[in-house]
């Protein structure tokens, strides 16, 4: 164990490193975003794919070529300080206040005012939103407000989609505060008539283009994995991979992590792959079709970009998974002090998994997960940041800009790329 000043000097070589804007011969004059200055605005034609870094949960706010948007998650974990990242860009709101005005924002700055689609992968209050005694009433008083609902406050939103609409009872209903006021929040919804889906699998047409922005080039959202289902890869068939329940022990039960839903994104050249809270761990081989995120990934990749599932934890990806994948750009969505996993971290950077380089973003990792796993967070290109992937038109190359999440001014501090899709 290093001694206490050797650590600190290696806290402070981490942190720099996360601040440092790309160098030189990794930059191209051409790109739109520059450290030091504010995030470009979307243009018609462009992918933004934003992980939003609140330190409470997940969430991905995606502007599509055509000026189709839609968020993916919106987690507002109540941890305590001990175990977590404090909020960003500070506790003076709620996480899903954040995430909203911060899509509000960039929807606004691209001339539009609706998130078409909320895209909820699972039922956890990291993706969903926690609430207690002490969360807020919505106006309508029917349910609390935290995380999607706070959301659904500032934006109109088209449709939302999960994996449980419309009974939730598969495998069982999920009993918990946060699950009733989830499900309290989807049935008002459907009372004001607005839409709810449950995901199709297999499906490139129930997410589609709104067609905003006329003249557009085409994007695909292939709906890849849910409950158990994984597309076939030929047409919009999918294949089931969870054993009947009745064949199993009530403990064995799949839990809302591996049933959550994965979507792969194709623009040209580009894609991008993310399955929520997927894991590859079969409980060492005794539960063998636990791993849904195997088959996932082998149907969808490669990917150009791709998330470490499961906040980078130890049951995320396996070699097959990192194998199947092999993207250039890795996006940890971090806020808890186990997040990354040292062993997922081996084998985003493994030269032997797949070769050539690549760089592994977080999206706020804490200081003590920093130290434990210094010698490889210290290869990260950023630690603390929202980190947007901007995909020029035609989905040929790509860049990523991280900005500051201690603010709204979505200033750049990082810029790496391009990168060709």
């Amino acid at each position: 164990m290093p001694a206490q000043p050797q650590r600190r000097a290696l806290l402070r070589a981490m942190l720099a490193l996360a601040a440092t804007p790309a160098m030189a011969s990794g930059t191209d004059a051409a790109l739109p975003d520059r450290a030091g200055s504010p995030l470009a605005p979307w243009q018609p034609g462009w992918l933004d794919i934003h992980h939003i870094a609140t330190g409470r949960g997940n969430a991905t706010f995606v502007m599509l070529p055509d000026g189709t948007s839609m968020l993916i998650d919106a987690g507002a974990s109540n941890n305590d300080l001990d175990t977590s990242v404090a909020p960003r860009p500070d506790a003076s709101r709620r996480a899903g206040e954040w995430i909203g005005r911060y899509a509000r924002r960039h929807l606004q700055r691209a001339d539009l005012s609706r998130l078409d689609y909320l895209l909820v992968t699972h039922v956890h209050p990291d993706h969903t939103g926690d609430v207690g005694a002490g969360s807020p009433l919505a106006p309508n008083g029917k349910y609390r407000l935290s995380g999607v609902t706070d959301v659904a406050e500032l934006l109109d939103i088209g449709t939302v989609v999960d994996r449980g609409y419309p009974d939730y009872a598969y495998p069982a209903p999920v009993q918990a505060p946060f699950a009733d006021n989830y499900r309290a929040f989807v049935q008002e919804r459907r009372r004001a008539g607005l839409a709810v889906e449950r995901i199709r699998v297999g499906s490139a047409t129930q997410l589609r283009a709104q067609g905003h922005r006329p003249g557009a080039p085409a994007f695909e959202i292939r709906n890849v994995a849910a409950n158990g289902e994984v597309w076939s890869g030929q047409g919009e068939s999918a294949v089931a991979h969870f054993p009947p329940l009745s064949t199993l022990a009530r403990a064995d039960w799949p839990n809302e992590n591996v049933c959550s839903i994965a979507v792969r994104l194709g623009y040209g050249r580009f894609s991008y792959f993310t399955a929520g809270d997927l894991t590859s761990y079969t409980e060492d081989g005794a539960l063998p079709w636990r791993d849904i995120l195997g088959p996932a990934a082998r149907v969808a990749g490669p990917a150009s970009v791709a998330t470490a599932d499961h906040h980078g934890m130890f049951d995320g990806l396996d070699a097959g998974v990192v194998r199947a994948l092999r993207p250039q750009v890795w996006v940890v969505p971090t806020w808890h002090i186990v997040h990354p996993d040292m062993l997922q971290l081996e084998r985003m950077f493994s030269q032997r998994l797949y070769p050539g380089p690549r760089d592994v973003f977080a999206t706020t990792v804490m200081r003590e997960n920093l130290l434990a796993n210094g010698r490889l967070t210290s290869r990260m290109r950023s630690h603390d940041g929202h980190v947007v992937v901007r995909v020029a038109p035609g989905g040929m190359r790509f860049h990523v800009a991280v900005t500051d999440n201690r603010n709204e001014d979505d200033r750049v501090t990082l810029v790496t790329g391009p990168y060709l899709a």
